[in-house]
């Protein structure tokens, strides 16, 4: 099966800083694919380059197999691929309300019916139409980042490319973002890639995952693999138990 999205022997680098380092990865249609890795690990920096937002110096990204190009992404692939980024304070701008947020992707890729598209995205995240002509700063974090998935669905693009979508938001809601985001890809059959550091949340939204370390992929492996502990790399486990968090030894007598 061809994939939806692919990167071959991708390659970035900053002057001298190699970011990625013949790195590929391939997600089939309707797939949920998981990145993960510690900081600085290049999973981010895999997800810009797909959406043309870093300088890719070798290797390829491929749409339905078709090369796209290095530099430059037009406005067919932002209608079909859209980005969720990780900051919801960062990605939604201050003086504008949602309605006008929800109006400028409209507005840009020429797409009619405003509005009851975006009455079914706020509906579909879970808002309503009371947050229309709310600002950002009148919103919760969970609500900035529910505002900022509408934004990228009202289009009804077919790949999204999620940033570590619940890392900047309290643990209460995180969980509500992550089932409204599993929701989201069963209705409207999407494809997703999807960065974390956090092994359970990946384990938990995707398929497979590619563990990343130094800009280099150093395992994949699938949620099951992941769950039955089959892991070969001790950078992965070392991951598995940091994401299980801080355990207290019990002091010595």
């Amino acid at each position: 099966m061809r994939a939806a999205i692919a990167a071959e022997n991708l390659t970035v680098s900053y002057d001298d800083f190699l970011a990625l380092d013949d790195v590929s990865i391939d997600v089939a249609s309707g797939e949920s694919f998981g990145l993960v890795g510690e900081s600085g690990s290049g999973k981010s920096t895999l997800l810009r380059a797909i959406a043309g937002l870093a300088p890719i110096a070798g290797g390829r990204i491929m749409l339905d197999g078709k090369t796209l190009d290095a530099r430059h992404r037009d406005k067919a692939f932002y209608r079909r691929v859209q980005m969720v980024f990780q900051d919801p304070y960062g990605s939604l701008h201050p003086r504008q309300t949602v309605d006008r947020l929800l109006q400028e992707p409209l507005a840009i890729h020429g797409v009619g019916d405003a509005e009851r598209r975006i009455l079914r995205a706020l509906d579909e995240v879970g808002l309503g139409s009371s947050f229309r002509f709310r600002y950002s700063h009148q919103l919760s974090g969970g609500q900035r980042q529910r505002i900022a998935i509408a934004r990228a669905l009202i289009i009804e693009p077919e790949i999204m490319l999620l940033d570590e979508p619940t890392s900047a938001l309290d643990a209460s809601v995180q969980a509500e973002v992550l089932n409204l985001l599993e929701q989201v890809r069963r209705d409207r059959k999407l494809t997703y890639i999807m960065v974390s550091h956090d092994l359970g949340v990946v384990t938990h939204m995707c398929e497979r995952l590619a563990v990343m370390k130094s800009g280099k992929v150093v395992e994949r492996l699938s949620s099951g693999d992941l769950v039955a502990g089959r892991i070969s790399e001790a950078y992965t486990k070392n991951l598995m138990v940091a994401s299980k968090g801080f355990v207290r030894k019990a002091a010595l007598a």
